[in-house]
């Protein structure tokens, strides 16, 4: 198994998408690439610890790569917008790849920049690319929160829509 952490936006959505796909063993939603030890929710949500709001994914990379990991990532939020995805905005929203060996460090700037040079998105990639130092897993209500919440109010009209939309794109990737 391998490990990879990504950023981008809410990990109630990331965790979402990320967590149908065959070869994904699990994921944990959580903090990185901050400089408070043990952060809460409420900590992050300030903005003050350098947190973003991540998911950690365990993978087979004989069963899903990481280079397909990175093209759902980019597919699946708007990497163009500083600090920001929708209605949720600050720092802890920030796009963010957190590479674990220097393979995936080389991979991301790739694909960042292959889609740059094709104009894949209005804006320029935002997304930053950094070395993983900590992990902290978020409390365990934000655990699942997809699976666990579908008739909440976000969930039904930021999640579902966004899964619906990574299925019907990525139908022959997913765990079924």
């Amino acid at each position: 198994m391998e490990v990879a952490t990504f950023g981008s936006g809410c990990f109630w959505c990331t965790e979402a998408v990320f967590q149908q796909l065959k070869g994904v063993n699990s994921v944990v939603s959580g903090y990185s690439g901050g400089h408070v030890e043990n952060p809460s929710y409420e900590q992050v949500c300030t903005g003050k610890t350098g947190h973003a709001e991540v998911c950690q994914i365990e993978f087979d990379p004989k069963q899903i790569s990481f280079e397909e990991l990175l093209e759902i990532f980019f597919d699946t939020h708007d990497p163009t917008t500083l600090n920001r995805q929708g209605n949720d905005f600050g720092t802890q929203y920030r796009s963010v790849i957190f590479y674990h060996n220097e393979d995936q460090k080389q991979l991301a700037e790739k694909m960042k920049s292959d889609l740059e040079g094709k104009k894949t998105f209005k804006g320029p990639i935002v997304t930053e690319i950094a070395a993983f130092e900590k992990f902290y897993p978020a409390e365990n209500y934000h655990q699942n929160y997809f699976r666990d919440n579908p008739n909440q109010g976000y969930c039904r009209y930021v999640i579902a829509p966004k899964v619906a939309k990574f299925k019907k794109v990525f139908k022959l990737k997913l765990d079924t």
